[in-house]
Parts: C-alpha cells; structure tokens; sequence
C-alpha cells in the first residue's frame, strides 16, 4: 500500500479566484512552454508575479518531494488579490526544450518570454510585473531585472549572493559537517572541490579536454582510490552545460545594476543557500531599495525544520511557512 502523505496546505476546488490554463512562446529558443494563470476575481488592476523555480526539472508546482510549493505560493497571493503565473519547466510537464542542456541563462529566457506573454496582454497591468523566485530562480530573477525596465520588483527565496563554486563549496561543507563527518575529511573534500571548480573556472579549451584534465586531478588527489566509473559520473556532474555555468556565475554582476525594490528572504536553517553568507552578500551590494529577512528555523524551502538537512523536506507535513506567505503577501501589497 502506498502511504498517503498528508499535505495539509494544498488547496482544494473550488477556488475563489479565476484559473486559466496558459502557454507562452520563448521565440529565441523556438520553445512553447505552458503554465497556469490564477487572477483575482472582480478585480481590475492588480499586481501579477511570475515564479521561477529553483535549480533541477520541476513542473509549474515546483514539485519537490511530494511538495507544491508554488501551488500553495500562487493560491495564497491570488486569493489576496496578486495575480501568479507560474509554468513548466522547459523539457518538464507540458514544456517543450531539453532541460539537461540548458543553464541559468538559457532558463532566464524563459521567463523573459512569461513577462513578454504578460505584456500582451489585455487584463496585465504591464507596469506591475514583478518576479519571486526560489533558489536557482533567486539568481535568475535578478539576471533579468538587471536588463529589463519591464519588473517592477522582486522577491528572492533563498536567492543566491554568492558566487557559485563558493555557494557549492560552502553548501557541501554544512551538509557534511551536519551528517557527523569528521572536520578532516570535510576539510579534504573542501580542498580537493575547490581546486576542481578552480580548473572549471579557468579552463579554456573544450569539454573533452576539461573532463579529461579533471580526470587526471581527481586520480591525482584521491591517489588513484576511486573507481573510474565513480570519478567519470562526478566529472560528467561537473561538466554539464549548467554546472560550468552555476560554478562561474557571480549574482553581485547582475544585483549591482538593480534599483527596483527587492524582497530577499532566507531561512536560518538552509544548508544550501546559508542565510548569514548569502545575506551579507545582499547587504554588500548597495540596494537602497532591499529589504533583507533571516528566518528562524526556516530550510531551503522555508519549512519549519529541526535540522535544515535536504532529507527532512519530505518528511515535513508542512510546504511553506505561513508566515513567508504573509511576508511576501504583504510586500507586494505595499509596494501598489
């Protein structure tokens, strides 16, 4: 018998708002992607955010071990008079593209498409558009604000200020320390990782030549203890189109040019976007319009937690804290 999970938060039919199954054009990838637009009822000019999903293939939910945190996300802003969009990931649902292949840029252009989609629309305040995005999203939304007049603002959950072999480096460390690994090994694999994304940084010929000078790094670092098979799927993991990518980019490049208002939310319990590094990032970049929130208890997907460690998010019966839902709710609010 499968065990039912309980998920106390997700909403049920009939909502009080409307609900519309939408798809959108990315015409520099030549890619539909489709998605759902939840709008409030019997309201005219209201503000609509689009989400953008954080980092791995998710449907328009953000479906993450048995969660929906985008589902319970839209229905809360939309039931507070916020327009949502919210869509497939490309290659994901009813979205078309290959997601393997494609980086935080490529993903970027996605979104730039649902603002375009937006814009065309008749019923869209185009001049109240704005982005929340979650995790990898919390990188893209910045990397589009910064080259677009068409956001009026963002909300960043758990968005990314430091550079990504650095996040990588500091995001492996906590996990480990927390698993009782002992401070030597968390200490050797420190090393033995940053010199890897060093060469992936640095490297200039082609992908053959990387794989095979990190081939001959690891053996060299590991004495030659691991099997090939193992070293080849690690070094598959760190070549691919958007780790390279991820481990060179720095958000400060794109969170410089920002002047719209920002709303950076972090959960003091993520281990994999760490509120106290990420958020003195945020702080350093000059944003007079930021507002910066570290919440207690709060993981990476802003549930209550003990630990923070990624295996507890399927064993939480709750999705997202109320309390971020009424933060982020309220922000928005404010903002028009």
């Amino acid at each position: 018998i499968i065990e039912k999970i309980n998920r106390p938060q997700e909403p049920t039919k009939p909502f009080p708002y409307n609900s519309e199954e939408i798809s959108f054009y990315n015409d520099i990838d030549k890619i539909t992607l489709a998605g759902t637009l939840t709008t409030p009822k019997n309201k005219k000019d209201f503000t609509t955010a689009i989400l953008i999903s954080g980092s791995g293939p998710q449907n328009r939910n953000e479906e993450i071990m048995n969660h929906k945190p985008f589902l319970i996300i839209s229905d809360y802003l939309t039931r507070n008079g916020i327009a949502v969009l919210r869509y497939d990931d490309r290659g994901i649902g009813e979205s078309q593209g290959e997601y393997s292949k494609a980086t935080s840029k490529d993903l970027s252009r996605d979104t730039e498409a649902a603002i375009k989609y937006l814009k065309s629309r008749k019923d869209i305040n185009k001049n109240k558009i704005g982005l929340v995005g979650h995790s990898e999203g919390g990188l893209i939304a910045p990397m589009i604000a910064s080259n677009t007049n068409d956001v009026s603002f963002i909300v960043l959950l758990a968005g990314p200020g430091l550079k990504g072999g650095q996040l990588l480096l500091l995001q492996k460390k906590l996990i480990e320390q927390k698993s009782g690994i002992n401070d030597t090994a968390v200490n050797k694999s420190q090393e033995i990782f940053k010199g890897a994304y060093e060469i992936v940084s640095t490297f200039k010929g082609n992908d053959e030549e990387l794989r095979n000078k990190l081939k001959g790094y690891f053996n060299e670092k590991l004495n030659h203890s691991m099997e090939d098979s193992q070293i080849n799927s690690l070094i598959e993991n760190i070549t691919s189109p958007w780790m390279k990518y991820f481990i060179k980019y720095d958000p400060s490049s794109a969170l410089k040019k920002i002047d719209i208002p920002v709303l950076a939310l972090f959960g003091k319990n993520d281990l994999q976007v760490p509120a106290v590094e990420n958020s003195k990032a945020f702080q350093d970049f000059g944003n007079k319009n930021i507002e910066i929130i570290q919440l207690d208890n709060l993981n990476h997907l802003f549930q209550e937690s003990k630990t923070g460690m990624p295996n507890e998010y399927s064993e939480i019966e709750q999705t997202i804290s109320p309390k971020v839902l009424d933060i982020i709710s309220k922000w928005i609010i404010e903002l028009n």
